[in-house]
């Protein structure tokens, strides 16, 4: 039961890229509204597994703004990158930047590094780095620097919800809160064209389920394992969202974004597996 939902989650988390890549590329929703939409929808369906539970009141009340507005961050960046990237660049930019924002984040705090750990980041960086490099399908610089942002949104997030003694709760907190923050954003990025209701489906999607049931699932399993397979497990999600991509949205996967992914995740999981 534990693999089954712990692999259920990870397909929830690459699920966020192809949703959010195929509203934008096939439908008319833009980045703002999907922003919205997804977390307003997020929220509601936190809320709701939070009164089945009967902490629908102490779910409203925990959380906080900065991890909020990190979230905000997280998500903004996300919808709006993905007009220029496919799913499965998306993915391991995001995925990088979140591992080594709060790999750094240690090192700053003093946390003790083995040798080794500092060449699998460096290989981690290498692999983000030459995804940047001319003639390697280079991503848009605009795209590229929206999802390294996201990255870090997520990975302060993240770094916040360490503290939490109740993570699903306070992540119920955070989506309420940030609802209004997402609905600033519709005001100074108005939707381009009408939005339709596949666009609306997706992003639901994308939401309520991917994200809001994703998280919950996520959240349940992570007492059973280690944190070092925790981490491992989510050297996944790259993966997942690539081979996704390539079949839902016929995004060719080239050698170079091959190899630049086996870098950069060989990389992160040298880190992972020494750290204890």
């Amino acid at each position: 039961m534990t693999f089954a939902l712990t692999a259920l989650a990870m397909i929830a988390f690459a699920a966020n890229s192809l949703l959010c890549r195929l509203a934008l590329k096939e439908t008319a929703i833009d980045a703002a509204s999907f922003t919205f939409i997804r977390i307003f929808s997020g929220c509601l369906m936190l809320v709701l597994i939070a009164g089945i539970r009967g902490r629908s009141l102490q779910a409203i009340a925990s959380g906080s703004w900065p991890a909020a507005v990190a979230l905000f961050i997280y998500m903004a960046g996300f919808s709006f990158a993905y007009h220029d990237l496919t799913a499965a660049t998306g993915a391991l930019l995001l995925f990088g930047a979140v591992q080594i924002t709060m790999i750094g984040y240690g090192i700053s705090q003093g946390e003790y590094v083995k040798g080794i750990q500092f060449i699998g980041l460096f290989m981690a960086l290498a692999g983000l780095v030459s995804l940047l490099l001319p003639g390697f399908g280079t991503p848009g610089f605009m795209g590229t620097a929206l999802m390294l942002l996201a990255g870090v949104g997520w990975g302060v997030y993240s770094l916040i919800g360490r503290k939490s003694v109740k993570p699903l709760m306070a992540t119920t907190g955070n989506f309420l809160r940030a609802i209004p923050v997402s609905a600033v954003l519709l005001v100074f990025a108005p939707p381009a064209q009408k939005l339709t209701s596949e666009g609306l489906y997706l992003a639901v999607a994308s939401g309520a389920l991917a994200s809001g049931l994703g998280y919950s699932i996520w959240y349940g399993v992570l007492p059973r394992l280690k944190s070092s397979v925790a981490a491992s497990t989510q050297l996944s999600v790259p993966i997942l969202a690539a081979l996704a991509g390539s079949v839902f949205l016929n995004e060719t996967l080239t050698t170079e974004l091959i190899a630049s992914s086996v870098l950069t995740l060989v990389g992160i999981a040298i880190v992972i597996n020494y750290a204890n």
